[in-house]
C-alpha cells in the first residue's frame, strides 16, 4: 500500500503531522494540521477527508486471556460465520479477528453476530 501511495501523483505526504481540527460549516472545506516535531500548526484545503486507525488489531491486552494468531483474536470455529472465542461466554466482533477485511462495515456486522451469540449462549448457560 504505501508503494502504491508514494506512486500517485496527486498526493502529497506530510510527514510527522496530524489533524488537529476539521474546517468548514456544511462539508469539509479544509484540515488543520500540526507538525508534531515543530509544533507548528497551518490549514489545507482538502474538499475531504478519510480517517484510518492503522492496521494492527489492539489485541494485546487479551494476550494471556485469549487465544491469538498473528495479533488477531482466533474465533471458534475458525469459519468466519462464529464470533465465539477460545474462552466460553466470550465473543469477537470486527477488526480484531477480521484478518481478510479489516474495515468498520465489518466491525459493524459481528457486532451484530457477536450480540446475538452472547445472547444465545446466555440463554443456554447458568450465567
Amino acid at each position: 500500500m504505501q508503494d502504491r501511495l508514494f506512486k500517485t501523483p496527486n498526493v502529497k505526504i506530510l510527514w510527522d503531522t496530524e489533524v488537529v481540527d476539521v474546517l468548514g460549516d456544511a462539508k469539509v472545506e479544509g484540515v488543520r494540521i500540526k507538525n508534531k516535531k515543530t509544533g507548528q500548526t497551518s490549514d489545507l484545503r482538502v474538499q475531504g477527508l478519510f480517517l484510518a486507525i492503522g492496521h494492527e488489531p489492539a489485541t494485546e491486552i487479551l494476550r494471556d486471556h485469549l487465544k491469538l494468531e498473528k495479533g488477531y483474536v482466533v474465533l471458534r470455529p475458525h469459519d468466519g460465520l462464529s464470533t465465539a472465542t477460545s474462552v466460553e461466554g466470550v465473543f469477537a466482533a470486527g477488526d480484531v479477528h477480521d484478518f481478510r477485511y479489516r474495515q468498520a462495515v465489518t466491525a459493524a456486522g459481528f457486532g451484530s453476530m457477536a450480540a446475538l451469540d452472547a445472547e444465545r449462549w446466555l440463554q443456554q448457560s447458568d450465567a
